[in-house]
């Protein structure tokens, strides 16, 4: 199931002291479970929240709720606070909430986005910024959209060649090369467009 470390414990009943309400638990949901956006989501929670389908964890001094949808994703995760300077910072570890990575037998654009989600935004998300998959031909040629901070950004194609590409290459072997379709000159208008009929997206 999960493991909540001493520390973690500490820190959860320190904040549910500074709220002052002795029912107060704390509820643990995945959001978008088994996508490359999935996340761990923690809040109060009072009894009369609770749906009844929570899995119930007895903790020295307070209850965690486990969201019942969630509890499948959650095998082997666990959570800890460690602490620092400025305070500290939780830590929640869930290897499985993403989902199986998609197999050589799935389908290229499958296993292109997959990486685009769950590798290559999580990076570009540090700096306000994002791509998003425009087209993919028939010789590997992956077409990308940038957007958020790296539209415009003079620094785009080295991301684009240092960064984006060559994790695409490394994890999709039949992406020959990658290029981009923004217009960092003029804005939010493309300069590239896909032919129709003919994108990966749709």
């Amino acid at each position: 199931m999960i493991d909540i470390s001493e520390r973690a414990q500490a820190h959860f009943r320190k904040l549910l002291a500074q709220q002052g309400d002795e029912e107060l638990g704390i509820r643990l949901r995945v959001t978008a479970a088994g996508t490359p956006a999935a996340d761990c989501e923690l809040e109060f929670c009072e009894r009369r929240d609770l749906t009844g389908r929570e899995w119930t964890l007895e903790c020295e001094g307070f209850l965690f709720y486990l969201e019942g949808d969630s509890v499948r994703w959650l095998n082997e995760a666990s959570i800890d606070f460690e602490p620092n300077p400025t305070g500290g910072q939780l830590n929640i570890r869930a290897p499985g909430i993403k989902g199986q990575i998609p197999g050589q037998d799935a389908g290229l654009v499958e296993r292109v986005q997959y990486v685009l989600e769950a590798e290559i935004n999580p990076r570009l998300a540090s700096h306000g910024g994002r791509v998003s998959l425009r087209e993919i031909d028939a010789e590997g040629v992956v077409v990308l959209q940038f957007g958020g901070g790296c539209h415009g950004c003079g620094m785009v194609d080295v991301t684009l060649k240092q960064g984006v590409e060559k994790t695409l290459r490394e994890r999709v072997p039949e992406v020959t090369a990658v290029r981009d379709a923004t217009d960092h000159a003029k804005g939010s208008q493309p300069y590239y467009e896909g032919r129709r009929g003919d994108s990966a997206m749709g």
